[in-house]
């Protein structure tokens, strides 16, 4: 299994004449008479009509809240879903380990944009409990949801996330009464769930991330579950696996992926030998009926695969130069931008959808990067450092491993981009990964990759880059906020992320309006969410910025400043809303709110 890295013419019309006169045969022309008098002007005619005004060619919208939802408490609404039939939201609250239900009929769904909708909510929410234990095991929290008719599959861990977790079903939407019927064992730590646009398959990104203490690494899947012509899913899916791969990783590595992991090292006696499967940690998936593609986030990767014979294909994403671009990577209460050659920037998308144009399927990535980062505990430092430990926090415990350093730490190579980047300074403080920029192994680095690219991507079917919004993000939000872009998403404290990930591009969706295609864009610490219309995937044009939040200086999220951290947006097209005009929803995380956005054309 290989890796892959009228013209119109116009008809000219001439119309000829001539005057023929007569000709003698034998006498000579006669004199030519004297010219007649001008004969009466003909009288005007009326007035035409107006023409009617032309077509607006603005490809804009704008946006407006007409609803909110609060869930209850923070740390909620992370994973948002639209049941177009019954006009409801689910959303989770994995605090609570239960769905929310919010009904937005058109008796309870305003047209108008909310007077106040940093400070109140107008939806009513009801609460719907979850099972703790499936077939004798124990289960976590959920982690997702999926809705597909009267079919809604709910992803659940285990309470020890290496070990399998299960999607429940429930059926009953069509009645706005959702009944659980069954559970379908998946892989370890199922992190994402959704149905093939047909509904008939389930796919379910199943992370296998390792344990605390990185002992115990399960490996990283896709769980495919048939559901049956009577709308129930089959008793067991399948697990899609990626050891084919293991064989594999310095040629993923060619292609533009990386392997952060403790491979080498003994861990409270365990000697790590982590595998390319096990490494892999899918994210999420965006579907067609017949292929699936998976975002690969921590390896900067993506996988394909064909639904019809399960086959896979894994794709590296490379990275993106910072060169010519600019970038604040220093928190220094300012808007502070730079270029920095020997600064790259690594995808690691997280959310990831598609859209079809010229009958060819588009991937749209939201860039947001992610480091690894493992603690467990231990009493004390030299308990932490006998077993394996790189070092000892009395708040965290003892660190098992993390690629995770600042440009300051890395040793540069004699002569590279790195030196030359390091000569000034101001990327010392700039988190980076250690798991790219040494290629042979001997501890110098060449150049510094920063986690995440800010941006979102446009890939065609080869993983090729067809569009990236470069430095837009940031640009867009300092121009409007100042230097309180860049901001965290629990506290406004301005300019303090611009040292890691800045605003960290998460949640997207793609939707049609009228007809053109957006993609919508929510930034997770910034709060913002971008609009562009891709309709044309190589005419890519910015169109609307729009952020639900107060951003005075100081305020967290106990006070009320909001909506914080988009975690998922969903597209409700004018065919499926109450209303008859398109929303957006979101969930956002932070604030446990889940906001409804009115889409109007310009």
């Amino acid at each position: 299994m290989a890796a892959q890295n009228k013209f119109k013419y116009g008809l000219l019309a001439l119309f000829i004449s001539s005057v023929l006169t007569g000709c003698g045969l034998d006498g000579d022309d006669g004199e030519q008479g004297e010219t007649g008098t001008q004969g009466p002007q003909g009288e005007q005619g009326e007035a035409g009509t107006d023409g009617a005004d032309g077509t607006d060619a603005s490809i804009g919208v704008s946006l407006d809240v007409v609803a909110r939802a609060f869930l209850g408490n923070q740390t909620a609404a992370e994973i948002i879903q639209y049941h177009a039939d019954t006009q409801t939201i689910y959303a989770t609250n994995s605090a609570a380990n239960s769905i929310a239900a919010i009904t937005i009929s058109a008796d309870t769904l305003p047209t108008a944009a909310m007077s106040d909708p940093i400070n109140n909510a107008n939806l009513t929410v009801t609460q719907i409990s979850l099972p703790t234990e499936v077939d004798g095991a124990t289960l976590g929290s959920l982690t997702s949801i999926a809705v597909s008719g009267d079919l809604m599959a709910v992803a659940v861990p285990a309470s020890d996330k290496t070990d399998n977790g299960y999607v429940l079903f429930y059926n009953g939407l069509d009645s706005a009464a959702p009944t659980y019927i069954d559970a379908v064992e998946v892989g370890a730590l199922p992190d994402m769930v959704t149905f093939t646009p047909d509904g008939g398959k389930v796919l379910v990104a199943n992370e296998g991330e390792p344990s605390s203490d990185y002992t115990v690494d399960p490996e990283g899947s896709v769980s495919v579950i048939n559901i049956l012509a009577n709308g129930e899913p089959e008793e067991s899916g399948t697990m899609v696996s990626f050891s084919a791969f293991n064989d594999m990783q310095d040629e993923l590595i060619a292609q533009g992926m990386m392997f952060p992991n403790p491979s080498g090292r003994t861990i409270k006696g365990v000697a790590i030998a982590t595998t390319v499967a096990q490494d892999l940690e899918p994210e999420y998936i965006t579907t067609t009926n017949d292929t699936a593609y998976v975002s690969l986030q921590e390896n900067n990767g993506l996988a394909v695969i064909n639904l019809e014979d399960l086959s896979v294909e894994v794709l590296g994403l490379g990275t993106k130069s910072w060169a010519g671009l600019n970038i604040d990577i220093q928190e220094d209460s300012s808007v502070s931008f730079g270029q920095y050659d020997g600064l790259y920037g690594v995808y690691q998308p997280d959310t990831i959808a598609n859209f079809s144009w010229k009958g060819a399927t588009f991937l749209v990535t939201a860039n947001e990067g992610d480091a690894r980062e493992y603690f467990f505990s231990a009493d004390d430092e030299a308990t932490c450092l006998s077993d394996g430990g790189l070092s000892f926090d009395e708040d965290d415990g003892c660190l098992a491993y993390t690629d995770e350093v600042k440009v300051e730490d890395l040793t540069a190579q004699a002569n590279s981009e790195l030196a030359m980047l390091q000569t000034n300074a101001e990327a010392d403080d700039l988190r980076v990964t250690s798991a790219m920029g040494d290629s042979d192994g001997n501890g110098e680095y060449d150049a510094a990759y920063a986690y995440g690219t800010r941006s979102f991507t446009i890939w065609d079917q080869n993983g090729l880059v067809v569009y990236d919004s470069g430095d837009d993000f940031e640009r867009i939000t300092a121009s409007v906020h100042g230097a309180q872009f860049n901001n965290g998403d629990d506290e406004n404290e301005g300019d303090s992320r611009s040292e890691n990930k800045g605003p960290e591009p998460e949640a997207l969706t793609v939707g049609v309006v009228g007809d053109r295609t957006y993609a919508f864009v929510g930034t997770e610490r910034m709060g913002g969410i971008f609009v562009y219309d891709v309709t044309n995937p190589y005419d890519v044009q910015f169109a609307e910025y729009v952020i639900n939040r107060d951003l005075t200086e100081g305020a967290t999220a106990d006070d009320v400043i909001g909506d914080l951290a988009p975690e998922s947006l969903v597209f409700v097209s004018a065919e499926d809303s109450a209303t008859g005009v398109p929303l957006l929803l979101v969930g956002n995380e932070v604030s446990g709110t889940v906001s409804v956005w009115q889409i109007t054309q310009l």
